[in-house]
């Protein structure tokens, strides 16, 4: 498939220069041609629509994320009568797809034709081949879409509450499907279902009837809503209590399966997840060539920055050594324990400020962003994150999610604190939230093709993210200060080295300790922050290979530009075009850019 692609933007080209050159032989047959041409793309804009609209039937959680209601109180069981649906909807959805010559779509549509074409062939690829819903227990939990639906003011509270009362009808239903399809769960998974489904739990007994009292409704309806809750609640607490003594089993008889996927699996789920030119070799190969690279980078700084630190200390001979001894040195600069979330939310407007004052990206102040804490049945995989509207509901809040430290130990809480301190907390806040995620996304809601706002790219979104940390200094933001710099890199080197970390542990049979020695010795890396990455490599298989990857596409492309069009070149220009082309791949954006110079030039 990225061969296709490949080779379907050097034809674009090709076509293009030769149209302009020859001359027209047949006014008639050119008329005709484009009434075809005409005619194959509002099939397929036809196409598109029933796709989408039948996407939603068959998955109206995902419908509810994209911002579409309609189908809000439907509680799909996750039974092999679904995945039976959704194997024919992809077979019949790709028999259809292949009807369309993508030479006769125009360039937007041959762009959704690849997206939409990945996406059906990742329905069939995860149901038949990587079969999650036998060894994930993580992936069943009904708190994710009744906490946006309880969140989101796009009804009353109490017609939401209804909503929500219809779906937890189902509850019950649901786990007992789930726990049917779980035949050989790993460990690590199954560690955090249980951690989540805890916190659902804790939506079901505390928010959810907080707002039934609160509510206008009569008092049978609230007494209906708080039963069915009661009993949602019970259905909960059985599947965690199965899962708890599941748990037990898995460890005692070891026959837990194994968290890694193997070398087969992986490049597919690579291939297909994060849409790249390059294989998952490939990409390990380029990240540890690129590990080398910005070592070096680092270990100048601290040669620049050592004296300022350490006058009368010599030097240690091994230049990693004394970065990470640098590095710890100055980390003691960080926030107190409690106010790690409020200073986070204090300091948005700060770089909100700076992306205006010097024109980097177009920004939209009517879209709110709200940093919260984390909910507790999506805590135990990241510790910072946004939640995003869909396009159908653009309007609605973002939400910047910030774990709090409330279950760590006070050392635990110290090494997370060094990990984030003074300078990679502004980092951090310019990935997930301006320019990072948060601005992205809003954009992405703006883009003309509904397939490539719903359908985002991993490795773009996050790709974006990381660009940007690199871009805002490279502008200017915190006036080229050396310590900032020097967090930079170590930051960058933990996006090198997830790309590392991934295909070591899923390929190559990486141990912990292994991983543990890369992060702390070589990346940099507190304790805390190794040891959180390790179990989230042991929970995600690919997507920790998406920050490097999306990053480097997109600086590669930004530079290619920026050669081709000289002093011509402009940063705000080329940011906003980037980000009108919603969340589609990095190589679908690279062929429609530089099909877009082509076309000026």
């Amino acid at each position: 498939m990225k061969k296709t692609l490949v080779a379907s933007a050097i034809l674009f080209s090709l076509v293009a220069c030769s149209s302009q050159q020859a001359p027209s032989q047949n006014t008639e047959s050119t008329a005709v041609s484009a009434a075809q041409t005409q005619a194959v793309n509002q099939a397929f804009n036809d196409f598109k629509h029933h796709f989408i609209e039948e996407y939603w039937v068959l998955s109206p959680d995902h419908a509810v994320y994209a911002g579409r209601y309609e189908l809000d109180g439907i509680l799909v069981l996750p039974d092999m009568q679904q995945r039976e649906a959704e194997k024919r909807f992809a077979e019949k959805k790709l028999i259809k797809l292949g009807r369309f010559d993508i030479e006769q779509l125009n360039e937007n549509n041959a762009s959704d034709y690849h997206i939409i074409k990945n996406e059906l062939e990742s329905i069939l690829w995860y149901n038949k081949s990587l079969k999650r819903h036998e060894w994930d227990p993580s992936i069943y939990n009904v708190a994710n879409t009744i906490g946006l639906i309880l969140n989101t003011p796009y009804k009353s509270l109490e017609e939401r509450l209804l909503v929500v009362l219809r779906r937890m009808e189902k509850v019950p239903a649901y786990y007992q499907a789930a726990a049917i399809s779980l035949n050989t769960p790993t460990i690590p998974h199954t560690e955090l279902a249980i951690q989540q489904n805890k916190g659902a739990m804790a939506l079901f007994k505390g928010k959810l009837p907080k707002l039934v009292n609160e509510s206008s409704l009569s008092s049978r309806e609230k007494n209906v809503l708080l039963e069915s809750a009661e009993k949602s609640t019970l259905a909960i607490n059985d599947y965690v209590t199965w899962l708890e003594s599941k748990l037990v089993e898995l460890k005692t008889n070891g026959n837990a399966k194994d968290f890694r996927i193997g070398e087969a699996l992986y490049e597919e789920k690579f291939a297909l997840d994060i849409f790249s030119d390059l294989t998952a070799e490939q990409l390990y190969n380029k990240a540890v060539a690129e590990k080398k690279r910005v070592h070096g980078e680092i270990i100048k700084i601290t040669d620049k920055l050592w004296p300022k630190y350490f006058a009368d200390t010599a030097m240690p001979a091994d230049k990693l050594k004394a970065t990470k001894q640098l590095i710890d040195h100055i980390s003691v600069k960080n926030v107190k324990r409690d106010e790690f979330v409020s200073s986070i939310r204090a300091q948005i407007p700060e770089l909100e400020a700076f992306v205006y004052e010097n024109n980097l990206i177009e920004m939209d102040l009517e879209k709110p962003l709200v940093v919260r804490e984390t909910p507790e049945y999506m805590r135990g995989y990241a510790g910072a994150s946004i939640s995003a509207p869909g396009p159908y509901d653009a309007k609605a809040n973002t939400y910047y999610n910030v774990t709090p430290l409330d279950n760590f130990t006070d050392e635990q809480a110290e090494s997370y604190l060094r990990e984030y301190n003074h300078w990679l907390l502004q980092i951090l806040n310019i990935h997930e939230a301006v320019p990072g995620h948060y601005t992205q996304l809003v954009h992405s809601n703006k883009s003309p093709s509904l397939i490539k706002s719903i359908f985002g790219n991993g490795a773009m979104v996050e790709g974006w993210a990381v660009y940007t940390e690199r871009m805002m200094l490279e502008q200017g933001y915190g006036d080229f200060e050396p310590e900032l710099w020097l967090m930079y890199y170590k930051w960058n080197l933990r996006v090198i080295v997830n790309a590392i970390l991934d295909y070591s542990i899923q390929v190559k049979g990486m141990s912990e300790q292994q991983a543990m020695d890369l992060m702390v010795n070589e990346a940099f890396q507190e304790q805390a922050e190794a040891a959180g990455k390790w179990r989230r490599a042991t929970l995600s298989q690919v997507q920790l290979t998406s920050y490097f990857t999306g990053y480097s596409e997109i600086y590669a492309l930004r530079e290619a530009l920026k050669s081709r069009t000289g002093q011509n070149f402009n940063l705000t220009n080329f940011h906003n075009q980037f980000l009108s082309y919603g969340s589609a791949p990095v190589p679908i954006i690279k062929k429609m850019m530089f099909s877009d110079y082509v076309k000026n030039h």
